[in-house]
């Protein structure tokens, strides 16, 4: 979704708690599938790769090739820590049941470090216009994308806001 789309929206509430819930299930399906048929431990890690691979070819061909819009501020989210950690759990313990609770678990908890070392420089507070803000905010409202107002957020607080106008100073 749009959580994972642009480097201003990768915050720390909403974007850490939304995106990895909606991220595991397709590695865990294949997962599944390779496990139960062919007792491949790495169903998490291939699918992932390839998810990433579809991923950065839509990166590119439509935010850049397109609309030339940054190809550092909208990269994907990296999810191939948390399913090796997932492949490892399943491997380790041949069991669904703990491969969900204990793999489910490292798989959001690793989520948010694994991102750091790639958010973190847009995460550094400057002062624009007399104004403490994020470099990320500052690009969320210099390069203007296109949708209702609705897509307009504050990012401090975590929350969309319905326009323009309610926007603080």
């Amino acid at each position: 979704g749009d959580w994972d789309f642009w480097v201003d929206w990768k915050d720390r509430r909403l974007w850490v708690t939304v995106v990895p819930i909606v991220l595991i299930t397709f590695p865990a399906a294949v997962q599944v599938l390779l496990w139960e048929r062919l007792r491949l431990p790495w169903g998490a890690t291939v699918c992932v790769l390839g998810l990433l691979f579809g991923e950065w070819i839509n990166r590119y061909f439509n935010f850049w090739g397109w609309t030339y819009f940054p190809i550092t501020l909208c990269f994907p989210s990296q999810i191939v820590p948390g399913a090796i950690l997932l492949d490892v759990v399943l491997l380790m313990s041949g069991s669904y049941l703990l491969t969900a609770i204990v793999g489910g678990m490292a798989w959001g908890l690793i989520f948010y470090p694994g991102n750091w070392p790639v958010i973190a420089p847009y995460h550094v507070p400057v002062e624009y216009n007399g104004t403490l803000m994020s470099i990320a905010d500052i690009l969320g409202y210099n390069y203007v994308r296109t949708g209702t107002p609705e897509y307009i957020r504050m990012v401090k607080k975590a929350r969309c806001v319905p326009s323009v106008k309610t926007l603080p100073p």
